[in-house]
């Protein structure tokens, strides 16, 4: 394990992508915790990899939510109805995964739900440069049924209790700290432990940030990467 700045950290990401030989656009899966910090991380390392040349697609899980009236059939509250009912895998791998794969036309759509007007999206097709990078950001992106959509793999893993408090901090003008405490540790909490415990998505990651200090952060590289296809 390596532990160092923000920018070191950014930089070994960008040296990982850019390892990446594959004749498609290079997919990359920025996965966690709600409030570990990932969607910052995606964002920053998306800044970096332009800054080096490199057109950048960024793209969220939270733009592939089923509409709302379909999201909470276990209740508002259910870790189980996190995990499985929450989002669209099928459109997330039709219209973004698979055309930027092996064997895709390359021609995508990075979006299919808006969740500030709970409203289905059709955004234009555009077609994607053979060396494009995706960097997409969201929860539970390693497991079974996404696990092989990813040229990169990271997982940015922060304690619990941590996310709780930055929760609230982020949500304090939408929620109460009791419903967003109710929220994390009902639902969110308990349906990353289903997820850990039954995807192993750590021992799927080819990069784990620890992120409980995001600037001091830690980071180790598994053995099994990269992937080319």
């Amino acid at each position: 394990m390596v532990q160092g700045t923000r920018d070191e950290l950014l930089g070994r990401l960008a040296e990982a992508v850019g390892a990446v030989a594959v004749g498609h656009p290079t997919r990359v899966a920025v996965d966690g915790a709600p409030a570990a910090g990932k969607t910052t991380l995606a964002d920053e390392l998306a800044v970096v990899l332009r800054a080096q040349g490199r057109e950048v697609i960024r793209a969220t899980i939270d733009d592939f939510l089923f509409p709302r009236a379909q999201r909470y059939p276990r209740g508002e509250y259910s870790a189980v109805g996190c995990y499985h009912d929450t989002h669209d895998h099928q459109a997330l791998k039709r219209v973004l995964l698979d055309p930027l794969g092996p064997g895709g036309d390359r021609r995508f759509q990075p979006a299919v739900y808006d969740s500030a007007t709970d409203a289905v999206l059709s955004p234009p097709v555009v077609t994607a440069p053979t060396d494009a990078v995706l960097v997409l950001d969201g929860v539970f992106l390693l497991r079974p049924e996404l696990v092989d959509r990813w040229e990169l793999r990271v997982f940015v893993s922060t304690a619990f209790d941590k996310t709780v408090d930055r929760a609230v901090v982020r949500e304090r003008r939408g929620s109460t700290r009791a419903h967003v405490e109710r929220r994390w540790r009902e639902r969110y909490i308990p349906s990353q432990q289903l997820y850990l415990a039954t995807a192993r998505p750590i021992q799927h990651a080819d990069i784990v940030v620890h992120n409980d200090e995001p600037q001091r952060p830690a980071w180790e590289t598994r053995t099994h990467w990269p992937h080319s296809s």
